[in-house]
C-alpha cells in the first residue's frame, strides 16, 4: 500500500466502528465515515473469489457471455455490447496515452447479475453498511493504464482482486481541473505535474486484497497500474 498527500488511515478503527452502527448518528454529527476516504485491510477472506477470477476460469465460465462496455470518459455516454472472450482477448492491452476517453472501452458496472450470479455469490463484501442504503456490486476488468477520469457518485467500497489501482480524490467542495473526455492517464501526464501542492488530490494505490472506502459525492479518478480485476460495493 502506498499513500501520498494527506494520510487516509487516521482514525481507521473508529471509522470501522462508525460504519458498523445501524442508527443513532447523522452525517453532520462528526461521523468520519461520511467525510473521509479510508483504506481497509484484512476485512474478509475472498481467496475463493480470487481463484475464480483468474483469466482461465473467467473465460471458461463467461467467455460466451455478452458484456456491456462503457467509454472511459466522465459521462460514459456510449455503450458497446460484445462477448466477454473478445473483450479479454482483444481489448485488455495497455492504454494508449493519446487515446481520448470516448475511444476507450472499459468493462465495469454494467453487469448482468443473473448471468454472473455464480461468481458474485462467492464474494464477501466489507461487513459494514450505512444507514438507509442498499448495497450493489459493480465488477470490472481492465488493462494497464486504463481508468475512469474524475466523476462522483454515492458512497461505497472498492476492492482490488488482481493488480493495482491508483486513486486520486478531492472532497465535494473542491472540483478538480480536468477535461471530461481525456483519460486519467492523459490527465496524469498533462495536468497533474503542473498542479501546486495545495491543488493536488489525495492519492493512494490499492493493492490486491485491499479495500478503499470512498465517501458520498467525493470526486475521484482511477488508474489501473496493471491488468486488474476489481469489484465495488455501492452503498446508494
Amino acid at each position: 500500500m502506498a499513500l501520498e498527500a494527506q494520510p487516509l488511515l487516521w482514525l481507521a478503527l473508529w471509522t470501522l466502528a462508525v460504519l458498523a452502527r445501524s442508527s443513532g448518528e447523522d452525517a453532520d454529527g462528526g461521523c468520519y465515515a461520511f467525510s473521509r476516504p479510508v483504506i481497509l485491510q484484512g476485512l474478509t477472506d475472498n481467496s475463493r473469489f480470487r481463484d475464480l477470477c483468474t483469466r482461465q476460469r473467467l473465460l471458461a465460465s463467461f467467455g460466451d457471455s455478452v458484456v456491456r462496455l462503457s467509454t472511459a470518459n466522465t459521462y460514459s455516454y456510449q455503450k458497446v455490447d460484445l462477448p466477454f472472450e473478445k473483450y479479454v482477448e482483444q481489448m485488455l492491452h495497455p492504454q494508449d496515452p493519446i487515446s481520448m476517453g470516448n475511444d476507450t472501452l472499459y468493462f465495469f458496472g454494467d453487469n448482468n447479475f443473473t448471468e454472473w450470479a455464480s461468481l458474485f455469490r462467492h464474494y464477501s463484501p466489507p461487513p459494514f453498511s450505512l444507514l438507509g442504503t442498499t448495497p450493489a456490486y459493480s465488477f470490472g476488468i481492465a488493462g494497464a493504464g486504463s481508468g475512469v477520469p474524475f466523476h462522483w457518485h454515492g458512497p461505497g467500497f472498492s476492492e482490488v482482486i488482481y493488480g493495482r489501482k491508483r486513486w486520486f480524490l478531492y472532497p465535494p467542495e473542491k472540483t478538480p481541473k480536468f477535461h471530461p473526455n481525456k483519460t486519467t492517464l492523459a490527465w496524469l501526464q498533462d495536468t497533474y505535474p503542473a498542479l501546486t501542492p495545495s491543488a493536488r488530490p489525495l492519492e493512494c494505490t490499492i493493492q490486491a486484497g485491499e479495500v478503499l472506502y470512498f465517501p458520498d459525492r467525493w470526486w475521484h479518478a482511477t488508474l489501473n497500474l496493471d491488468t486488474s480485476v476489481f469489484i465495488s460495493t455501492f452503498l446508494g
